[in-house]
């Protein structure tokens, strides 16, 4: 009973609080009048369209960039693959050219040294042919003279022929 007393003093129009409430009531009827509550709602359904179709734009743009990064991703693994396999057949070129460097210079090498050999045994065979040949004509010379010295006339000419060319037959 009491707060129904003190709500009856509510409506007392002396009293501030009673005006203070009809300028509330008119107010909020004015503006039901006008339909402000509408274009309210309206615009605040506007705006909430608005928020939704930039989150689901957000979430899209967002997928799409998932989308482009996983994209860039593989292609960078790829690459990445790509220039491992690159190098592993580039080391296997130089390994192989490497090889096949060493065996051809290897070969080189031995042609060289067995030309090198023969031309040394070439050389000697002829330094002890004119050596032989030398020795020959200077024996040959010597046992001229001492035959000549010892043996006289025909028989000595017959005799000397004959050595020489019994001599130059098994020495050369």
């Amino acid at each position: 009973m009491i707060s129904l007393i003190a709500m009856v003093n509510y409506f007392d129009p002396k009293d501030t609080y009673f005006w203070t409430l009809l300028a509330l009531i008119g107010f909020f009827g004015v503006l039901y009048y006008f339909k402000v509550h509408e274009s309210v709602g309206k615009s605040l359904d506007a705006r909430a369209d608005a928020i939704r179709k930039e989150l689901d734009d957000a979430r899209r743009m967002r997928e799409e960039a998932q989308q482009l990064l996983a994209d860039y991703q593989r292609r960078s693994k790829e690459a990445e693959e790509e220039a491992k396999e690159i190098i592993a057949a580039a080391k296997r070129e130089a390994e192989t050219l490497a090889a096949e460097t060493r065996r051809a210079l290897a070969e080189t090498l031995e042609r060289r040294t067995k030309s090198a050999e023969e031309k040394i045994a070439r050389a000697e065979a002829q330094a002890v042919g004119e050596v032989r040949a030398a020795a020959v004509d200077v024996a040959l010379a010597t046992a001229e003279k001492i035959m000549r010295a010892k043996v006289i006339g025909s028989e000595a000419e017959a005799l000397i022929a004959t050595s020489i060319r019994d001599l130059k037959g098994s020495l050369n």
